[in-house]
């Protein structure tokens, strides 16, 4: 009985389908399992499921086990990426080979002619082999391997001019490469790439989850440099010739049908351009206001304060703290047919429907203040201003609040409490902030326990910090590291928030000019968590590790 009878007789396809493929296997000549597969009918994990009942060869997880890489190095890499197979495991002259082909029977004799090992081929996905490819022999490395193969690409030195470097980065292979590097990004949902060049070679990192993380890739790739950083700089439209003076651009691109928007900044450094490339998706960042990882308290405040007819609401923290995701998700939240809201960004990040956005423009004047001034002539119910950076935008700021406008705002403070302080260091009189500020949030982000390998373990009481309190016979969780996190064992990131509410008590510290500490009383009396206090909770939560709290907080 054939696969497509087994799959049949199981109910996975209908006779249909099974005609639809067949009649492609006829025009194109293509195998009925892949026919099927890429019909959409079946997925491949179904098909070597049959396979490996049809073959008697065991269908494996390669997530799940402990590649050899000895095994690995065995194989010459041209035949890996050529036959899209890759060695597990070495036992007793034996090679365990997996493989999402069981009929290419000339590539396991290839391979035992070269190893002069026995072979035996497993089952495995298509997706879980390309994974074991790129963490043993990088990303791009078929991409590289060709571009060694050929003597097509030369490689100036550095002193070529740069016609031979515009030729060199135009290649369909470097072209290619380029776009690897992105893919695997995105894959990876990195948030930056960092292009470093050092004495030694070429090293890139990707910023995942907010920590940096080497990628995988193959040592041949340190000849390519030059045509690498080319092709980036062509592709932001930036000067591939001016190697002395700091340059920046922006990438658009496509990928899977979403909309890649890339900053790029080019520096450079003593071995060459360092390249750091600010990955904008609009699909992994733009959150909802429940997904921001408030605690019940505070995201019913704030759903009330972003509410609000007027004042202002401002949103602190330091950089890449996710206060413009927050903003945004405020936002989104609140707009409607029914209200206008106008923003002045610099830069506008991210597109969002139904809202009005201003990019600032510094060269021709356009800074926030003037912007903002600008936006209140179009009538809006609410505005956003990017950053509060000076008094001339506070005071733009207070004049929208008090002629009856909400206004949204970021500001470069380490807590709730020392927003009003900061904009009265700024020259803004005390009577205008109680007049106008509504609240101030300071947030953090940290990372969440991946959930794949997330496990309970029993800490060591005496090492948890003074402020943290744990429950007699409560357990912590932490990840163990899989495939899935890049064994780091956290998998994407949550807020930790500390929500200020200014209320009679707060305005009176405020006009008094009192210390930030009494500030932070009175606000803790009207109910307000601190940032380690929501970060605990997270942790007791099982949400995130006490490790991430105190990298991300103070005591």
């Amino acid at each position: 009985m054939g696969i497509g009878d087994i799959l049949l007789e199981r109910g996975v396809i209908r006779p249909e389908h099974l005609a639809e493929a067949l009649a492609m296997r006829k025009s194109q000549g293509m195998r009925l399992d892949k026919a099927l597969v890429e019909l959409g009918y079946v997925s491949e994990l179904q098909v070597l499921e049959v396979m490996s009942e049809q073959l008697g060869m065991p269908l494996v997880d390669l997530q799940s086990i402990k590649v050899d890489g000895d095994a690995v190095r065995m194989v010459p890499a041209k035949i890996v990426f050529r036959k899209h197979l890759v060695p597990i495991e070495k036992i007793n002259g034996t090679l365990k080979v997996a493989t999402s082909d069981p009929f290419d029977l000339y590539a396991f004799d290839e391979i035992h002619l070269l190893t002069g090992q026995q072979v035996q081929p497993v089952l495995a996905t298509s997706e879980d082999i390309d994974k074991i490819i790129k963490m043993y022999y990088g990303v791009g490395g078929d991409t590289v391997d060709e571009m060694m193969s050929t003597d097509d690409l030369e490689v100036v030195s550095k002193d070529g001019d740069s016609e031979d470097l515009l030729e060199m980065a135009q290649e369909a292979s470097v072209i290619k490469l380029v776009n690897e590097i992105f893919l695997e990004a995105l894959n990876e949902r990195a948030s930056d790439i960092h292009i470093e060049p050092y004495e030694k070679g070429l090293t890139i990192r990707y910023r995942i989850d907010g920590v940096l993380q080497e990628a995988s890739l193959p040592t041949e790739i340190n000849r390519f440099q030059a045509a690498i950083i080319s092709r980036i700089k062509i592709m932001a439209n930036l000067n591939i010739a001016e190697k002395r003076l700091p340059q920046d651009g922006r990438i658009k691109m496509q990928a899977g049908g979403r909309q890649i928007d890339i900053r790029v900044s080019v520096i450079p450094m003593l071995f060459g351009e360092g390249i750091v490339l600010r990955i904008l998706d609009k699909a992994t960042v733009m959150f909802t206001l429940p997904e921001l990882g408030m605690g019940p308290r505070d995201f019913a405040i704030f759903q009330d304060l972003i509410s609000r007819p007027h004042g202002i609401m401002l949103v602190t923290g330091p950089t890449g703290s996710g206060k413009t995701t927050t903003l945004y998700a405020a936002l989104s939240a609140i707009v409607s047919t029914e209200i206008k809201v106008l923003t002045v960004e610099d830069p506008v990040e991210y597109h969002l429907d139904g809202v009005n956005q201003i990019q600032v423009q510094p060269k021709v004047g356009l800074n926030f203040a003037r912007g903002l001034r600008a936006i209140l002539r179009h009538d809006p119910d609410v505005a956003m201003i990017g950053e509060i950076r000076d008094l001339e935008t506070a005071e733009a700021a207070i004049q929208a609040a008090l002629t009856g406008h909400l206004v949204f705002s970021t500001l470069h403070t380490n807590d709730a409490c020392s927003a009003p302080t900061r904009l009265l260091d700024m020259g803004i009189e005390p009577f205008l902030v109680t007049s106008t500020l509504e609240a101030a949030m300071a947030q953090r982000l940290v990372r969440t326990i991946c959930k794949e390998c997330r496990q309970p373990y029993e800490p060591d009481r005496a090492k948890l910090p003074k402020d943290f309190i744990l429950p007699p016979g409560a357990s912590l969780y932490r990840g163990t590291g899989c495939r899935r996190c890049r064994n780091t064992g956290f998998h994407g990131r949550t807020g930790i928030f500390e929500l200020m509410v200014v209320n009679d008590a707060i305005r009176e510290k405020i006009l008094a000019r009192t210390t930030i500490s009494q500030v932070i009383d009175a606000a803790k009396a009207n109910g307000m968590h601190l940032l380690r206090e929501d970060g605990w909770d997270k942790v007791r939560a099982g949400i995130t590790t006490v490790e991430e709290v105190m990298r991300a907080t103070k005591a």
